[in-house]
């Protein structure tokens, strides 16, 4: 017994070594991970965008996406046409950082296809430019819920993403006006099912106190309102 003893504690002192060498490899890692999204979104978003460059990048994105970037009713694909640039900027970073997860466009924005934090500014710059007709593509809902979906999103959303829903390029904050009803309601129940990684804490506390009515409700009135489009000035757009 006592030898079985020592030979149990010399088995926990070799795994705790493991472990702690693991640890010591691993954080090192994890901080140099977190660096290098930081530095890629920061030089993206402060990189003067080639719009020639990003129409013929935006080439592969417009077979999910479509020409007009719009996205699909059925859910799958969102509407990118007139999303802050910084918010795409963000959202191709995370996709490349395991900050969201998504097969297809893990491959998409995969360093083999846009190459560099410029690459990233380019087709981003061109999808933020891209104007649609409001009713063109988008999906909305039955209607059932609308008011109540007003009422939800004056309460509870309206502090962030705005009156109509522009959200805010400074802060990153994506534009929800005009977006597909079905991924609106998709992206509410993959936030609070764990799916989006890259959601605040705050913000999947504050979703998880909708009920079914209230995310129809909400996605339904989104989607209904017209979506604006910033312009780049000519400052921030490379010269050919």
């Amino acid at each position: 017994m006592l030898q079985f003893g020592y030979q149990r504690a010399s088995i926990m002192k070799t795994l705790l070594l493991v472990l702690g060498a693991m640890t010591a490899i691993t954080l090192p890692l994890l901080a140099s991970g977190a660096s290098n999204e930081a530095q890629e979104r920061s030089d993206a978003s402060h990189s003067r965008p080639d719009l020639d460059h990003g129409a013929a990048l935006f080439q592969s994105c417009a077979v999910c996406h479509g020409s007009s970037g719009g996205g699909t009713p059925d859910g799958h694909v969102p509407r990118i046409a007139g999303q802050h640039f910084s918010v795409l900027v963000k959202q191709l970073v995370d996709y490349r950082s395991d900050r969201r997860w998504d097969p297809l466009m893990e491959y998409m924005a995969d360093r083999h296809l846009l190459k560099t934090a410029q690459d990233i500014a380019d087709v981003a710059a061109y999808a933020s430019e891209i104007e649609t007709l409001p009713e063109a593509g988008v999906s909305v809902g039955s209607g059932e819920y609308l008011a109540r979906g007003a009422e939800i999103y004056a309460r509870s959303c309206v502090s962030c993403h705005g009156e109509r829903g522009d959200g805010s390029g400074q802060q990153q904050i994506p534009r929800v006006a005009g977006q597909n009803y079905e991924y609106l309601v998709r992206q509410v129940h993959d936030a609070v099912e764990g799916r989006r990684p890259n959601f605040s804490a705050s913000h999947i506390r504050l979703l998880k106190r909708l009920d079914y009515a209230d995310i129809m409700g909400v996605a339904d009135y989104l989607a209904r309102i017209p979506r604006k489009v910033d312009h780049l000035t000519p400052h921030d757009i490379a010269a050919n």
